[in-house]
């Protein structure tokens, strides 16, 4: 039977496989459409699996909202360019519908997602469609008495803010500015009673061995204590001692004319009289500082406002302008393929290979 040009044109729109995929089908079939779909489908399944080993780690967040709850999902592709694709994104979609209908509040990571959404087939038809290994990486739901949510960067970033104690649309209107700013400034707790002890003594050990292997950001007291040892004869070389002895009247200069073993060595004194550091009160308040300094930043409610006008007014100040009952509940934040392999792409190689071959 011979194939026309509009009998490939309708097995495309029925499938979305491309035009040599849909000619090859429907020959093999003898044009009986429903045949080539069928065919479609089994090479899709062929094709998807020998994409499985290849890294996806473009793609798009989307969001699916209704009423006092919301999910976000990521779905990767292997090139920005298919995460353009209106195939691609519409797929998406019916993903965070699904992702939203579903019983299970949080998948990600380590998980059959696409089984848990009861969508293995769909994603093995798309993959043979778009041509790229797709996966389906995580989702996850929030509720609360209002939900909004925001996508950045043409679904680069998707974020959604849970609010309870007011849903008056100025409340709302809130919430969809601490989406965007949860968007830019990336934090990890709505607030500090978020965090736990082990957290936050974690953080202080982390913040307290930085300061001491950056010893001279120490105090003043602290770090000519530590320069005195080092230049004793028995730390440092003789030409990193007539260094110091050139340089030492002017501070701020002196780490130019040291050499990288001369700094290492005095961060090594420094870490090896932790103990003592540790119980300096002018450390202490160093390290304090440096804390409360982090904290500000993972924690959303003491950031500063990105809208504010002052530039200093803080996120709970600002929510406390706009309403005293509204407290926000939760947050999502979901980057695409933050914490994934990249793909090393070498354009020029791949022709090359391709032309060899």
């Amino acid at each position: 039977m011979a194939i026309t040009a509009s009998m490939v044109k309708e097995l495309r729109e029925m499938t979305g496989a491309g035009m040599m995929d849909c000619k090859k089908a429907l020959a093999e079939c003898d044009g009986n459409m429903e045949a080539a779909v069928e065919a479609l489908r089994k090479s899709g399944a062929a094709k998807a699996e020998k994409k499985a080993s290849r890294i996806a780690a473009e793609g798009i967040a989307k969001v699916a909202v209704d009423n006092n709850k919301a999910v976000v999902v990521e779905v990767n592709s292997e090139t920005d360019f298919v995460a353009k694709n209106e195939v691609f994104q519409a797929f998406v979609q019916e993903v965070a519908d699904k992702a939203l209908a579903c019983s299970v509040e949080k998948a990600g990571d380590g998980e059959d997602v696409a089984d848990i959404l009861g969508m293995k087939d769909v994603l093995v038809e798309k993959t043979a469609t778009i041509g790229e290994k797709l996966s389906i990486r995580r989702f996850q739901k929030i509720s609360g008495d209002v939900v909004v949510s925001y996508i950045h960067g043409g679904g680069r970033i998707g974020v959604l803010v849970a609010g309870n104690g007011d849903s008056s649309d100025a409340a709302k209107e809130a919430l969809s500015n601490i989406a965007m700013q949860v968007a830019a400034m990336n934090p990890t707790y709505v607030s500090r009673s978020d965090m736990s002890e082990a957290e936050v003594a974690k953080l202080r050990e982390i913040t307290l061995e930085s300061a001491l292997n950056d010893p001279f950001s120490l105090p003043k007291p602290i770090l000519n204590g530590l320069l005195e040892k080092a230049t004793d004869g028995s730390v440092w070389s003789a030409d990193d001692v007539a260094a110091y002895e050139e340089h030492k009247s002017n501070m701020n200069y002196l780490p130019n004319f040291l050499s990288a073993e001369a700094k290492a060595q005095l961060a090594e004194l420094a870490v090896a009289d932790k103990e003592n550091i540790s119980a300096n009160k002018i450390f202490v308040g160093l390290v304090d500082g440096r804390v409360s300094k982090q904290l500000k930043d993972i924690c959303l409610l003491d950031q500063v406002y990105v809208k504010a006008e002052d530039g200093k007014q803080s996120v709970a100040k600002y929510l406390e302008s706009v309403s005293k009952d509204l407290t926000i509940a939760t947050f999502v934040r979901f980057e695409v393929g933050e914490g994934m392999e990249k793909k090393n792409e070498d354009f020029a190689a791949e022709v090359a290979a391709q032309m060899n071959a």
